[in-house]
C-alpha cells in the first residue's frame, strides 16, 4: 500500500511515497525549507505543496517536531508559540484535503526502526533518540509505541531543557567540535540510562550520518546502535504509523 510520509523538521519539510508493507521508499524525497516564521498557516502551506507535488489523494502520515497527543500539539517546542493547542491532524486535513495522522517525529522515526530497521524484533524497552534541532526520543516496549517520551526536555543546569545544551543545534551555535559535542551527548545518554534503564538505544536523525565522528565517545552500559534508515526514517515511520494510529484527521464531520 502506497502512503505519503512527511517529515517536518526545524530546517526542512520532506516527503516521499512509501510502501507501508515493506518500508521501501518508492520516490525520491521532495524537500522544501521550513518557513522562517514557523507559524501554522505558513507550514501548512508547505505541507500542501508536498502533497500536491506527488499528486497524492490518500491518507498521509506525518512526523512533527513537538509533543503530539492524539493529534494535538502539546508544546510549541522550537516552532512558533501559536502551535500550542492546535489539532494538527484536523488542521492539515482542512488545508490539504487529505486525511492526516500526525505524531511526534521521534516516535515516527522509531516506527521505522522497529518495523524495518535495526530495532525489528527487539524486545524490552527500546529508545529511539533523534539528533537534530532538538533531541527527540521515542519509546517502544516489546515493539509497542509508548508515546511522548520527551527525554530531551529534562532540565539541565542553567538550561530549561538538556537539548538546548546537547542537540545538534547547540553544536552549531557554539561551533563545537564533534569531540566536545560528543561528550555532551554522552552525558545526555547517561541521564536516559539512569532514569529509564532501557535495553537498547537507537540513534537517528541528521547527525547520525556522522556516527564515526562521535560514537567512540559514547560510554554507557546500555547497547547503543545507529539507525540504519537515518534521515529516511522520518518519512518511512509516519507512513506505517498512519495505518496503525487512530487519530486521523477527518474530511467530513461526524453527525
Amino acid at each position: 500500500m502506497e502512503i505519503l510520509g512527511i517529515d517536518i523538521g526545524g530546517s526542512g519539510i520532506k516527503g516521499a511515497l512509501v510502501n507501508a508493507e515493506t518500508g521501501e521508499m518508492l520516490t525520491e524525497r521532495h524537500r522544501i525549507p521550513t518557513p522562517n516564521s514557523r507559524k501554522p498557516e505558513d507550514m501548512a502551506e508547505v505541507v500542501k505543496q508536498i502533497v500536491d507535488h506527488f499528486n497524492y489523494s490518500g491518507p498521509v502520515g506525518c512526523g512533527f517536531p513537538t509533543i503530539v497527543k492524539n493529534g494535538v500539539c502539546q508544546s510549541a517546542g522550537n516552532l512558533h508559540p501559536s502551535w500550542l493547542g492546535v489539532n494538527i491532524d484536523e488542521f492539515f486535513t482542512e488545508v490539504t484535503g487529505r486525511e492526516f495522522t500526525v505524531l511526534n517525529d521521534a516516535d515516527a522515526a522509531g516506527y521505522a526502526s522497529m518495523n524495518y530497521g535495526v530495532g525489528k524484533g527487539k524486545q524490552g524497552l527500546v529508545i529511539m533518540i533523534t539528533i537534530g534541532t532538538g533531541l527527540g526520543s521515542g519509546a517502544f516496549y516489546n515493539g509497542v509505541l509508548l508515546p511522548n517520551f520527551e527525554l530531551g526536555q529534562i532540565p539541565y543546569k542553567k538550561y530549561d531543557k538538556i537539548e538546548q545544551w546537547a542537540a545538534a543545534s547547540a553544536k552549531e551555535r557554539e561551533n563545537l567540535s564533534y569531540a566536545k559535542w560528543g561528550k555532551r551527548f554522552n552525558k545526555f545518554l547517561k541521564y536516559v540510562e539512569l532514569i529509564i534503564s532501557p535495553d537498547l538505544i537507537i540513534v537517528g536523525g541528521g547527525t547520525s550520518k556522522k556516527w564515526k565522528e562521535f560514537s567512540h565517545l559514547i560510554n554507557i552500559e546500555t547497547d547503543v546502535v545507529k539507525a540504519e534508515l537515518m534521515n529516511n526514517a522520518g518519512i518511512i515511520g509516519p507512513a506505517v504509523a498512519c495505518l496503525r494510529e487512530q487519530h486521523h484527521g477527518h474530511l467530513t464531520k461526524k453527525s
